[in-house]
């Protein structure tokens, strides 16, 4: 059987392995497709790339987009994508900028809130042109302000703790349509983490169809079957293709390189999307 992850990070974004490494991993672990999902930057596909022809790896080329709906943080994975679209390279690089006047807001309240040197701190994670929370949530970890990069986030990085600053990202529209245009299909990434109800996972997800959105992440790490059920059965309600992944950003934790449960047989894989059929490569 082959084993999809279609949802992983590298030191292109905010993972700690180069893309090089990550392809590395996946091998080792058993994945046959990887699909690379940086955020907000395509700048580790090229890496990647070279590594899966040499890895016997099939590589998906994608990116994972910040998106602003109804003045909350959505993640949507394109994959598929061609790494070379000029509309999308520019959207994405509008979107660093964001991100780094985000970074030295949050470092201003993490200093009003009795942290040394955030900003300087979190750059030490920095390895690329990203400078995202989990950079900071190492920082804060190091210097013993949390126990851990998960307890760094819930101290200080989620909405209304002190270091949380809120942006305007992109729109849905904006985000689908960079990815439709690169030649890719647009994912509602991990969509248990944004604690919606019903009406309002009604709400996001007819909104997303109606932007040209093609699927939706079925199975993902620590995802309990009783949310597996419940995200089915908006793939099916939507007529969304099924996705799944990792969210693989370092070893160590409970987000394992291709293990994950396979997706419910009567659901439509997103890999059988003829955007994906395109784009594999090896």
């Amino acid at each position: 059987m082959t084993v999809y992850d279609l949802h992983s990070h590298s030191t292109a974004s905010d993972g700690r392995l180069t893309p090089a490494q990550l392809l590395a991993e996946a091998s080792r672990q058993g994945v046959d497709v990887l699909a690379l999902t940086d955020h907000d930057t395509l700048d580790g596909l090229d890496e990647a790339a070279g590594a899966a022809e040499s890895s016997g790896l099939r590589l998906i080329p994608g990116v994972e987009i910040s998106v602003t709906w109804r003045a909350r943080l959505f993640h949507i994975v394109g994959l598929g994508v061609d790494r070379n679209d000029a509309a999308l390279r520019h959207g994405l690089t509008g979107l660093r900028g964001q991100r780094e006047r985000r970074a030295e807001r949050m470092a201003v309240k993490l200093a009003q809130a009795g942290i040394p040197e955030p900003l300087a701190g979190a750059r030490r994670y920095q390895t690329t042109r990203i400078l995202s929370r989990t950079h900071f949530a190492h920082y804060l970890a190091e210097i013993g302000a949390a126990d851990s990069i998960e307890q760094a986030f819930d101290r200080y990085l989620y909405p209304g703790r002190p270091g949380y600053v809120a942006m305007e990202w992109a729109t849905l529209k904006e985000a689908i349509g960079w990815i439709k245009g690169a030649g890719g299909v647009a994912v509602v990434a991990h969509p248990g983490r944004y604690r919606l109800d019903a009406i309002e996972m009604e709400s996001f997800l007819r909104a997303f169809v109606d932007a040209g959105g093609g699927a939706i992440e079925v199975v993902y790490a620590a995802l309990a079957a009783e949310q597996v059920r419940r995200f089915s059965h908006y793939a099916r309600r939507f007529g969304l293709f099924a996705s799944l992944g990792s969210d693989f950003h370092r070893q160590g934790t409970e987000r394992c390189l291709g293990r994950l449960p396979p997706l419910p047989a009567d659901l439509t894989p997103v890999w059988q999307a003829p955007e994906l059929s395109r784009s594999a490569q090896g």
